[in-house]
């Protein structure tokens, strides 16, 4: 079994590269320094991609069980105009790559999972969102629906295909938990903004055993929302934080701090969508941790299960 990998050196990419591997597959992880990847483990290897073109890796995809495209410049950072231009760029860029290999693929690959995100929907407010809701009007919505049309030829060349619109995913490995839970180590946690947003979440080991089912159902195609069941505010998260670390929740940051700070980019903490697992659930997917103070705890007392 063969798995190639996008992206695989960020947060989820590693987490999902050492769990496949460890269940028997070869995973390649593409890079455009892999030199310079951290380190993989058995079973994984590296290797050089430009992120633009199939050429010098395309081969790889040839007779690969599943791609996962997750590459992509971070969104985690203000949003200049350039910066805009460069999260469109590195996607676009790298699924344009993607359809390459798997076009010129003599055996086309059984699945390609392609990364999106809950940002789909834009700010809608207290509606529940499942697959089916439309999607929003700010930038992130926009380019999340260019973003997941950027592979949808593959389904023309037979394979199947999906797509994983993911929450703010948890790990002390990376992403946002660990800035979220900083301020309430030194006991200045609090809710962003008014704390009535809703916070999308989800446990990196469910992340990654959603993406796996995803990869070994073929009943499985089209939208995902890899979300947790137990849909919180960021006001719950922030009690539920502070009660699992023993802290105090008083310190609310205001949101026009938040817009000073990060212009535009503070959308994605001051606005959120109440988004539901909808088609995960239909599946029969289980999650390990459905509840917000469950995965609290594992990450932070007995440390994240793969």
């Amino acid at each position: 079994m063969r798995a190639v990998i996008t992206g695989g050196t960020g947060l989820i990419g590693q987490a999902l590269s050492a769990n496949m591997a460890a269940d028997g597959y070869e995973v390649i992880v593409l890079s455009r320094t892999p030199a310079q990847a951290p380190a993989m483990p058995p079973g994984v290897h590296a290797a050089h991609w430009d992120a633009r073109t199939a050429a010098g890796w395309g081969s790889l995809v040839d007779g690969a069980d599943a791609v996962v495209n997750l590459a992509g410049a971070s969104i985690a950072r203000r949003w200049t105009r350039q910066y805009k231009q460069l999260i469109k760029e590195s996607r676009l860029s790298a699924a344009r790559a993607v359809v390459e290999a798997v076009d010129q693929a003599t055996v086309k690959p059984r699945v390609l999972v392609q990364a999106s995100g809950i940002g789909y929907y834009g700010p809608q407010g207290n509606e529940i969102l499942t697959e089916t809701s439309p999607p929003g009007e700010d930038f992130l919505a926009r380019f999340a629906v260019e973003w997941e049309n950027s592979t949808a030829a593959v389904e023309t060349m037979g394979v199947r295909r999906t797509i994983i619109r993911s929450g703010a995913v948890l790990s002390t490995a990376g992403g946002s938990f660990p800035m979220m839970s900083l301020p309430f180590r030194f006991f200045v946690g609090g809710p962003l903004g008014s704390g009535r947003q809703w916070l999308p979440w989800i446990h990196i080991a469910d992340e990654v055993a959603a993406i796996r089912f995803l990869i070994d159902n073929e009943e499985a195609s089209g939208p995902f929302n890899l979300v947790a069941p137990d849909i919180q505010t960021n006001a719950d998260f922030s009690r539920v934080l502070a009660q699992v670390m023993h802290r105090p929740n008083l310190f609310r940051v205001p949101a026009f701090a938040m817009r000073l700070l990060l212009g535009e980019m503070s959308v994605i903490l001051l606005e959120g969508q109440r988004a539901a697992p909808q088609r995960l659930s239909d599946l029969g997917f289980t999650f390990r941790f459905p509840n917000l103070d469950a995965a609290i705890r594992n990450l932070l007392q007995k440390g994240e299960e793969s």
